[in-house]
């Protein structure tokens, strides 16, 4: 069989934040990484000052998703095309259907997305955790969406743990936490997830205040801590790889 991973999430810069190290380490070792974006971040900032106008966000963050999922060696983009802000008023039925199309066509073995609480409550970050969980359990279902591929079962699904990334790594105690179940060591791409997330511009404030601006940014940029939402039983918690117990 051969492995592989997809990340989704909601908006440009998500998978900067929480991924790309991820990508990384596994890209090196042959393991493609996808990627599904729902929305292009229309509603985000134009940066300060201004690198674009209201009307230009949209494309100039699809660009800078793009260039970062290139530094961060994602293999593909695909992009769902839904409004920044509105993605819990998406249509269930349709969304859920294009996540299960490209869950079949894909074939992925290992998913990632948000937390059911969305990370931070985001509404956005919330419904695309709820839109994905939905398409994993129809994507095996051959009852479900029966023109959108054969049936694929997802092996593992991975969530955001309940900590911001800029905190977990400076938690002492961070091993006994609940919500981590793995620790990537990511130092040696620290340098490369820094460009991913200075590749996204016109977020630039943001990022600053989440990573750039904390005296422990080498520390911050050297670990990336994923939860299981479920799949295989793990021997001890965190494990290094999420791949571990995973025998097909």
């Amino acid at each position: 069989m051969t492995h592989s991973i997809l990340f989704s999430f909601a908006h440009p810069d998500d998978e900067s934040f929480s991924g790309v190290g991820t990508s990384m380490t596994y890209a090196d070792r042959g393991i493609k990484t996808t990627l599904l974006t729902a929305t292009r971040g229309q509603k985000g900032k134009c940066g300060e000052p201004a690198l674009c106008t209201a009307e230009e966000l949209p494309a100039r963050r699809e660009s800078e998703l793009r260039e970062a999922a290139r530094i961060g060696s994602i293999a593909d983009v695909h992009l769902l095309d839904y409004t920044d802000r509105e993605l819990a008023e998406a249509p269930r039925a349709e969304i859920v259907r294009a996540l299960v199309g490209h869950i079949r066509r894909l074939r992925p073995t290992i998913v990632a997305t948000f937390d059911p609480d969305g990370f931070n409550l985001h509404p956005d970050h919330i419904a695309i955790s709820r839109f994905t969980s939905d398409a994993i359990a129809a994507a095996k279902d051959p009852r479900w969406f029966a023109d959108a591929g054969a049936p694929h079962e997802v092996t593992r699904l991975l969530w955001t743990p309940t900590m911001p990334p800029w905190e977990a790594a400076l938690m002492p105690d961070l091993a006994g936490r609940g919500s981590v179940d793995f620790v990537l060591d990511i130092r040696k791409y620290r340098e490369r997830k820094a460009a991913a997330l200075r590749a996204h511009r016109t977020q630039h404030l943001s990022i600053n205040r989440c990573f750039f601006d904390h005296a422990e940014i080498d520390a911050i940029l050297s670990i990336e801590v994923w939860r299981q939402a479920w799949g295989p039983a793990l021997e001890r918690r965190p494990a290094t790889d999420i791949f571990a117990g995973i025998t097909v």
